[in-house]
C-alpha cells in the first residue's frame, strides 16, 4: 500500500493542486481550504450553487497563489499567501459554523465577481480564527479550515475502480476531490480505518465522507452529469 497522489485545494470549491509532498498541519494539509468565496452576507459559495468554480485553477508561485481561468482569457490573479496587516475582518458562515475571515483585497473580489458573474468576496482564514471540528466528529482542541467537515479526505484507487465497475461511464478521481490517494488494499477499506500513519505522521479516521452533488460535476468542463 502506498500513496499515489497528494492534493490541496487552497480556495474552497476551486480546482485543486497536485503536489509531490505537503506539510500536514492541525487544520489539514498546508493551505488547504484556507481561502473561501462568500456572498455579501458572508455565506460560503461552492460548486453546488456555481459549478463554474471548477474552472478556476490555482497554483503556487514565488509571488503567492495565482488563479487562472481554464478557458476565458482573464488576466491571472495573484494573491499573497497571507493578507496584509490590518486586513478587514468579516464574519463568515460555512454550514452551521460561524468564524472570522480576513478580506483579501478589493482586486480579488472584483476578479472573482467578474469571472463568476456574481458579486462575491474572497476571505482568508488566519491562524487566530478557530473553527472547531464540530459534532461527534471532534475532540477538544481539534480544528478545521473551510473544508466542509473534516481536515482530510483519503480515497483508495481500488474504491474508485470498484465504483467505476458499476457505472456506464467511468469517472476520474477528481470528481471526489480527495487530499490523499493511495494504491493497494481492498475497495472501501479506508472507510473503516480508525488510525493510520503516513511518513511518521499519525492520523485518526473519523467517518466515511457523505457525498453531495459535486461528484456529478465534471471538474474540467463544470458541466453536470
Amino acid at each position: 500500500m502506498h500513496i499515489t497522489s497528494l492534493h490541496t485545494y487552497p480556495v474552497k470549491s476551486l480546482a485543486g493542486i497536485s503536489l509531490p509532498r505537503v506539510l500536514v498541519e492541525k487544520r489539514g494539509l498546508a493551505y488547504d481550504r484556507r481561502w473561501m468565496l462568500v456572498d455579501r452576507d458572508g455565506l460560503f459559495i461552492s460548486q453546488r450553487e456555481i459549478p463554474q468554480l471548477a474552472l478556476l485553477l490555482p497554483d503556487f508561485s514565488l509571488q503567492g497563489l495565482i488563479i487562472r481561468h481554464r478557458y476565458e482569457g482573464l488576466e491571472p490573479l495573484t494573491i499573497p499567501l497571507h493578507p496584509p496587516e490590518g486586513a478587514k475582518k468579516m464574519e463568515v458562515q460555512i454550514w452551521d459554523d460561524r468564524c472570522t475571515g480576513l478580506l483579501t483585497s478589493r482586486e480579488a473580489d472584483e476578479w472573482f465577481s467578474n469571472a463568476l458573474h456574481t458579486r462575491c468576496h474572497l476571505v482568508y482564514m488566519p491562524d487566530e480564527s478557530i473553527r472547531p471540528l464540530s459534532g461527534s466528529n471532534g475532540r477538544t482542541g481539534e480544528i478545521v479550515s473551510f473544508a466542509d467537515s473534516c481536515p482530510l479526505l483519503v480515497i483508495g484507487e481500488a474504491s474508485l475502480a470498484d465504483l467505476n465497475g458499476h457505472l456506464k461511464e467511468p469517472v476520474p478521481m477528481s470528481r471526489f476531490r480527495p487530499n490523499i490517494v493511495f494504491a493497494g488494499g481492498l475497495p472501501y477499506e479506508e472507510e473503516d480505518w480508525k488510525a493510520f500513519t503516513i511518513s511518521n505522521v499519525s492520523f485518526r479516521g473519523i467517518r466515511p465522507c457523505g457525498r453531495c452533488q459535486i461528484v456529478n460535476i465534471d471538474q474540467e468542463s463544470a458541466e453536470k452529469g
